[in-house]
């Protein structure tokens, strides 16, 4: 066998146990507890405001439109320009999954969510992101969110 051979085979070792590793190390998506305040949709409409996307839960006729194979999330409608969504690459049509750790079903766990890490310097959102006319029905993409500070 050859070194090069021996080299490749041990650096794709080494990434299938890291990422293993990642795997079973990595926390389970929770929804968001409510905070003491009750969260409504106004609320959660603002603080998607704040965060620079406006969005709508995923209905019937959404779910065909985009090709999804359940009525559930929430899809961004738009990402307003120089905000923190725009600037961590979050696209109209998308449909946000995840903030953090935190599984997001609804517009009401979206504004949990976005209450419990909005005022974090930076912090993670996976979104699935439906593609039309491609044989693959679309793919999750991770955003890494940060907030400038003054």
């Amino acid at each position: 066998m050859s070194h090069h051979f021996l080299t490749r085979s041990l650096f794709v070792l080494m990434l299938v146990s890291a990422f293993c590793m990642a795997q079973a190390l990595a926390p389970t998506a929770v929804l968001a507890e409510p905070s003491n305040e009750e969260m409504t949709e106004e609320k959660a409409l603002a603080l998607a405001e704040q965060f620079g996307v406006d969005v709508g839960e995923v209905d019937k006729e959404i779910q065909e439109i985009l090709g999804l194979t359940k009525a559930e999330g929430v899809v961004v409608f738009e990402v307003i320009g120089g905000s923190p969504a725009e600037l961590s690459g979050i696209k109209v049509k998308a449909i946000i999954k995840e903030i953090d750790i935190f599984e997001i079903r609804t517009l009401l766990d979206l504004g949990n969510a976005l209450e419990k890490t909005i005022s974090k310097p930076n912090f993670t959102v996976a979104t699935y992101e439906p593609m039309s006319g491609v044989g693959v029905t679309g793919g999750l993409n991770f955003h890494f969110v940060r907030f400038l500070q003054d």
